[in-house]
C-alpha cells in the first residue's frame, strides 16, 4: 500500500470542526454575557488558528507521505511483525499512545523540538480553534513513531492511529466542559487536564503531556490536577496574529541566539536544551529560580 491509499480521516473531520467551533462560540459567548469567567473567542485569533491547522493538512499532503515511505522501510527491515488482528490495534493503542507521550515531552523540554510545537501553545485563548493552531514544520515528530515501525506494526496502522489520537485531542480543547466523571477524569486526558497543558501558571508549566491517556503522566510524575485559572499562552507572549511569524518565530530566535559569540558547547546548548536554558543562569530552585525565557519559550518545570 503506498501513501494515495492511506485512510484519511482528518479531511472528513473539516466540516466537523468548522460547525463546533462557531457551536462553542456562541455558546461561550452566552455564558460570559450572564457573567461567567471564560476567555472566549477573538476574531483575529481565531482566523490565526485556522490558518495554522489549514497550513498544516496542505504541507501534510505532502509530509505523510515521505514519513510513510520511512515507516515502511523500516517496516521492511524488521523481521518482526504484530499483524492486523483486534490484538495488535488494541497494542497500537497503548503503544501510539506513550510514542505521543515522549513526543510531547520531548518538545517541551528542548528548545529545537520546542520550535515547531511552540506554535500549538502561542494563543492567548482556548477553545476548539486553538486545537487547530497546528506545526507547519511536522518532520520533528517521525524519530518518535519510527520505533512502532521497528516493532512490526505495519505503516497503515501507525498512520491511522496518530490520526486518531489527533481527533481525539480536538475535543479537549475547551473551557465549555468542566470536570468529567471522576474515573474518567483519572484515565483519560479530558479539557480540565488539557487546560492546565496549555497555561502559563508556573504550577502549570510543561504538565500533562498526555494524547488519549492521562496514566503516562500519572506514572511519569508530570501530572496537574486543574487547581487556580489557568492563564493560557506562553511565558513571553507573541504580539502577533501573523501565521508565518507564528509559525517560524522561534526557529529564528534559536538562529540569533546560536549566532551569538562563544563556544561549540554553547550554541549546541542554545539549541538543543531546556527552552528556557541561558549560559549564565545561576542554579536556583525552580519555579522561583527561572531565568526570562527566550521568545516564545515555556521554561519546564
Amino acid at each position: 500500500m503506498d501513501a494515495a491509499h492511506i485512510p484519511d480521516l482528518i479531511t472528513p473531520a473539516i466540516p466537523v470542526f468548522t460547525l463546533t467551533v462557531i457551536a462553542e462560540a456562541l455558546w461561550v459567548k452566552k455564558q460570559r454575557d450572564e457573567g461567567r469567567p471564560m476567555v472566549g473567542h477573538t476574531w483575529k485569533d481565531t482566523i490565526a488558528s485556522i490558518s495554522m491547522g489549514l497550513g498544516n493538512v496542505a504541507i501534510n499532503v505532502l509530509w505523510k507521505g515521505v514519513a510513510f515511505a520511512g515507516y515502511l522501510a523500516i517496516y521492511h527491515l524488521t523481521p518482526l511483525r504484530m499483524g492486523t488482528g483486534v490484538l495488535a490495534w488494541v497494542l497500537i493503542f497503548f503503544a501510539d499512545d506513550l510514542c505521543y507521550y515522549a513526543f510531547h515531552r520531548v518538545h517541551h523540554e528542548s528548545r529545537f523540538f520546542w520550535a515547531s510545537h511552540v506554535v500549538h501553545h502561542s494563543s492567548q485563548h482556548y477553545n476548539l480553534s486553538t486545537a487547530l493552531r497546528q506545526t507547519w514544520t511536522p518532520p520533528t515528530s517521525f524519530v518518535f513513531w519510527a520505533p512502532l515501525a521497528l516493532l512490526g506494526f505495519h505503516p497503515v496502522m501507525i498512520v491511522v492511529q496518530q490520526s486518531v489520537s489527533l481527533l481525539y485531542q480536538y475535543w479537549i480543547h475547551t473551557e465549555a466542559i468542566g470536570r468529567l466523571p471522576r474515573p474518567l477524569e483519572w484515565v483519560l486526558n479530558t479539557p480540565s487536564h488539557h487546560r492546565v497543558h496549555h497555561a502559563s501558571n508556573p504550577r502549570y508549566l510543561d504538565k500533562n503531556y498526555a494524547g488519549i491517556l492521562i496514566i503516562w503522566d500519572r506514572l511519569f510524575g508530570t501530572f496537574e490536577p486543574e487547581g487556580e485559572k489557568p492563564v493560557y499562552g506562553l511565558t513571553k507572549n507573541l504580539e502577533t496574529f501573523n501565521p508565518v511569524r507564528i509559525a517560524f518565530h522561534e526557529f529564528a530566535a534559536i538562529t540569533r541566539d546560536a549566532a551569538k559569540p562563544g563556544s561549540l558547547k554553547q550554541r549546541l546548548s542554545y539549541v538543543f536544551r531546556n527552552p528556557a536554558w541561558k549560559p549564565d543562569a545561576p542554579e536556583a530552585p525552580r519555579p522561583s529560580g527561572v531565568q526570562p525565557p527566550p521568545e516564545g519559550a515555556r521554561p519546564s518545570v
